[in-house]
This record gives C-alpha cells, structure tokens and sequence, in this order.
C-alpha cells in the first residue's frame, strides 16, 4: 500500500487505501470534491482484492430503463495479466452510483477468459445486449496473434430481460461476425449504441477490432443487429490500420463518428475518426484528432442532448505520453472541435466509459490508482450546464 501523507490524504487516496483493505460488498460514499463550481463524488464499484479477484480491469456500464445503473469489468483472479482466469461480473446501483449491490459474476468459465464487455439497452423492450470475447486462459494474445495458440478469441453473446438480475448462457457468435483469416478480436470493451435516425431506426451497435492472419495489421469495425439482437452481422471496417479499440456515436443526422485507439505514432499524435452514413456499413474520412490526445489507451464516445442540440463527450486518459489525466472532453459542432475539457482524475488512469443518468447527470467510470492505474474502477459524476 502507498504510503499516506497528511498533504496527500486527498479522496482518491482515501478511498483506494480503503476500499483495498475491505472485502465489504457495498462502499460507502466518498465526501464530495469541487470540479468547476460542481459538488461531484467520487466512489469505488471495484476495488482489487475484492471477492478474492487480484484486480479489476476493463470498466463498461449502461443505464436501464428504471434509471439503474449496470457496471460491468472483468474480475481477474490471479493477477492483472490480460489472460488466465478471468471472470465477467457486474454490480447494479439504483441510486445513481451512490451505492453499490453485490458483485455478480456473469459468466465464469474456468481458468479460461471472458471478458471485453461491451453492453447496449433495446430502447423499445428495455432489453439487455451484453457482447463480449472468450479464449483460452493458457493462450496469450500475442500467440493468438502469430497463430501458435491452442484456441482463438470467439465472440459470444448475453442477454438480460430484468434489468441484469439475471442473464442467459452464453451463445456464440463467432461465425457471424469473424472472418477466418482474423486472429485477435475484441468487442468494445465500451458500451454500444441504438441507432434513432429513421433509416437505421433500432439497430443495435457495437464497436469492435480484430488483427489479420497474416499482415498483423489491426483495424477497427463494428458489430450490428437490425433483429433486436437475435443475430449479429459484421458491418464495416475502417479503412486505415493502425487502430483498434473503439467507441462510436450517432450524430444528429444519423451519420456515425467510430473514435479509435490509435497506433499510428509518426506525426500527428491523438486518436483516429472515421465517418459513416449508412448505419455503420462502410466508414470514410479517416484522420487523426490532435485535439484529443490518447497515450495508445481505450476510450469512450458519449452523444447527449442539451437545449435540442447533441453534445459529444469522450473520455479518455488525456496525454499523450502517460496513462494519466482522466478527462472529458466535449464537442458541440458534432465532431469539428474539441476545445471543452473537464479535469476528472490527474494522476494514474487508464479505461473508462461513460452513461446519462436518469437525472441527468453524466457518470464517469474508470480505472485509477495510486501507484498504478489498475488499483481499481471507480465512478464520479458531473453535470453540464450551459
């Protein structure tokens, strides 16, 4: 444990130490913190060593039709490594992040890895699409990617009809939405949209990235379903490598904005965008946003509504060179300029997603720490006022 010093003894570090040292299922709520003139708190959903997990990675949350909301994370039981056991859990808050329910484990399957939530509501049905990825726990990512492994990454599906109390087993996808000569595969690990413009209206989105056989080369595409998630089809992919995480967001003129975790580091540095009109079926325009400033870390697109008018929010550790400086950042022209920014974390964060509450509010889910980033997934809450 970091050692506390009374100067330092500022709220993340009050509730990581904590939160560290107490199997309790439920914690308290954090004394609030002043960002820009707003009351905001901030609060841990998963804290590692909680449960007998080592640590918690790869936050995602939606918000469901009673203004619940869902969070979920992969539990990884014997350290933080991206493979080995990992579970697929989740915790429920119905007061808008204040407190938390008992961690539920999704899907468990043995030593093997599940994980990469990538969850999306039906707006109509208030159902509950949870997209994720599974391999074998013995298998890296880095053989999965040469081909030397024993498995490969399969995509699978889950749903929940009571507002995640309950989920359905496991059903594989694979087939419909990965070609053979891909190797690696993620789904999100963000939340997915419904498209609302009349053309596409209903279809279920889901952002994704795979890696080919044989070039190595990695791009970002997504998943969809215009049969309320009965089956899933592979939609287009982006037409420049060097990118995979993603996060997409639907616009006010129903065009789509795929925001991608980016490895092209020669000249302009920040994340990759790319563009499509037709419901996520083929993407254009792809260029790198200077303005939004990423170290090679995922990120997560938000579109919202004020006075008639889209707000985008994305989150993102906001630096270039470190996984540091959890921030928001906001456009108000759809895209063009991204000049708002809201200082949620200084110091080490990497993952993070983002969900409208019920009362309006945004909730700011990350990855955080001390001494590392992976300490832990906690939630803070900001508004946006005009």
């Amino acid at each position: 444990m970091h050692p506390l010093k009374p100067f330092i003894y500022f709220i993340v570090i009050l509730l990581i130490s904590a939160g560290c040292k107490s199997k309790d299922k439920r914690h308290p709520q954090a004394p609030g913190t002043t960002l820009q003139n707003e009351n905001i708190t901030l609060n841990p959903i998963f804290i590692k060593g909680q449960n007998g997990y080592a640590c918690f990675r790869i936050p995602a949350i939606v918000v469901t039709h009673d203004g619940s909301i869902l969070a979920f994370s992969e539990a990884r039981k014997n350290s933080c490594s991206d493979t080995g056991d990992i579970d697929l859990v989740m915790r429920k808050s119905t007061d808008n992040g204040t407190s938390w329910g008992e961690i539920k484990v999704i899907w468990d399957d043995g030593e093997n890895v599940c994980g990469n939530p990538a969850p999306v509501i039906d707006a109509e049905t208030g159902r509950i699409h949870l997209l994720s990825t599974w391999n074998l726990g013995e298998d890296h990512e880095s053989e999965i990617i040469e081909g030397t492994s024993k498995g490969t990454r399969e995509i699978v599906h889950l749903i929940s009809n009571d507002d995640g109390n309950t989920w359905t087993t496991p059903r594989n996808i694979t087939k419909s939405v990965k070609l053979p000569n891909w190797t690696w595969y993620a789904t999100g690990p963000v939340h997915g949209i419904q498209l609302k413009n009349e053309t596409f209206k209903g279809r279920l989105v889901i952002p994704c990235d795979f890696i080919e056989s044989q070039s190595k080369k990695m791009y970002s595409h997504i998943i969809y379903s215009d049969d309320n998630g009965q089956t899933w089809q592979l939609g287009g992919i982006a037409p420049n490598d060097k990118v995979n995480e993603s996060t997409v967001a639907e616009l006010e003129n129903g065009d789509l904005l795929l925001n991608m975790r980016n490895y092209n580091r020669d000249s302009i540095q920040g994340r990759q965008i790319a563009f499509s009109s037709d419901g996520g079926l083929t993407w254009k325009d792809q260029y790198i946003e200077e303005n939004l400033p990423e170290p090679v870390c995922q990120g997560a697109l938000l579109g919202v509504e004020r006075n008639d008018k889209q707000v985008l929010l994305f989150s993102n550790p906001s630096n270039n060179e470190s996984r540091t400086n959890m921030t928001v950042t906001l456009s108000r022209d759809q895209g063009k300029s991204w000049n708002e920014k809201i200082s949620i974390y200084k110091e080490h964060a990497a993952y993070s997603d983002l969900a409208e509450l019920k009362n309006g509010a945004i909730a700011v889910v990350f990855e955080a720490g001390i001494e590392n980033a992976y300490e832990g997934i906690f939630i803070k809450t900001i508004t946006l006022e005009d």
